[in-house]
């Protein structure tokens, strides 16, 4: 579906030499699915997404959207293919003069449809982002969730193949960042436009994308299915940005004065769903005392980890047997203490 061959970016800076904003990438997402970019600020990943229809120019390498060599386009030509990539923004770009029927309505005038065409299609549109009631509110009167609502519906009122996310959400409370997130995916799903979303933050990536590439200083590091990068990171920058999903960090206070031997446990699939712990203490006599921790659920596949403590007040091998048995019986043990 779209494919990136190589693809560098290269910025010019008056009297400087140019700046290397994306270097070397290649990536190929498939029809339909949802592909997410992660990155922190100046990854590249904002670059890469805007060569996809070519709001930004290659330097070198091919950029190719269903058997369309976009990057060879010019005039006519780009502006047909930019017609089936739609396309939404942090901060909306809405038209403030224009009602939110005339915002919508606008993409359809611009593709050259008819006026019966547009009065037909703006409400259904409308409807399917939930925003019926709001056809002649101006972008002034809308809320945050509710601007990016019509922002979605301008971008794939024209029936696009592809809708490029460029932080949708990062300008957004966390309830309305996920019913955005769930529209996004509804649309994937009922419409089968392919979604490419790019994201500094993981959890984004994790509650909505298929697979993912992970950027750091303009290249790719990292690629994979979102559950295989979250279960087992490759690159430390990886390791970093999971990390921080999870944000399992103990407060020092409990760090202080430990007694026994303090775990952090990964369970993968159906082991996050089996009484490991509770095992572990009928057979070896150990206290369990687990102080942090969760399950996720990505792609309705569980993936969970505890930090937990394991004590014995007179037999340390019980312990030590103990933690055997749970690093059999689970996805990974690290001991972080004792």
């Amino acid at each position: 579906m779209i494919f990136l061959d190589h693809v560098s970016v290269d910025f010019s800076r008056r009297k400087q030499q140019a700046v290397r904003a994306v270097d070397d990438v290649s990536l190929h997402i498939k029809r339909g699915e949802v592909f997410g970019i992660v990155g922190a600020s100046g990854a590249g990943k904002s670059t890469v997404l805007r060569t996809i229809n070519l709001l930004t120019r290659p330097s070198s390498g091919s950029v190719m959207v269903n058997n369309a060599r976009v990057d060879a386009l010019s005039g006519l030509a780009l502006r047909r293919q930019r017609q089936k990539i739609g396309m939404i923004f942090q901060h909306f770009n809405l038209m403030h003069t224009r009602t939110v029927a005339g915002n919508v309505a606008f993409s359809l005038r611009a593709a050259g449809k008819s006026s019966a065409e547009i009065a037909q299609r703006v409400p259904e549109i409308l409807a399917l982002v939930g925003l019926s009631d709001k056809a002649d509110a101006f972008p002034a009167q809308l809320s945050g969730g509710q601007k990016q609502r019509v922002g979605i519906a301008r971008a794939i009122v024209n029936r696009p193949e592809v809708l490029l996310c460029d932080e949708p959400t990062s300008a957004l409370d966390l309830e309305t960042s996920a019913s955005i997130l769930a529209l996004l995916k509804e649309i994937n799903t009922r419409l089968g436009i392919t979604l490419v979303l790019i994201s500094h933050e993981m959890t984004v990536i994790k509650n909505i994308c298929d697979r993912v590439t992970v950027m750091t200083g303009g290249k790719v590091v990292e690629e994979g299915d979102v559950f295989d990068i979250f279960a087992a990171p490759r690159h430390e920058f990886t390791r970093q940005l999971v990390s921080h999903s999870f944000n399992l960090e103990l407060p020092p206070r409990l760090m202080q004065d430990l007694r026994g031997t303090l775990l952090k446990i990964m369970f993968v699939g159906a082991s996050a769903e089996q009484p490991v712990l509770s095992q572990a203490t009928a057979r070896f006599g150990v206290s369990v005392n687990i102080l942090h921790g969760k399950i996720e659920y990505i792609g309705y596949r569980a993936l969970g980890l505890l930090v937990a403590l394991l004590t014995h007040p007179d037999r340390p091998e019980q312990v030590a047997a103990a933690v055997q048995y749970i690093r059999e019986n689970t996805a990974q043990v690290e001991v972080l203490h004792g």
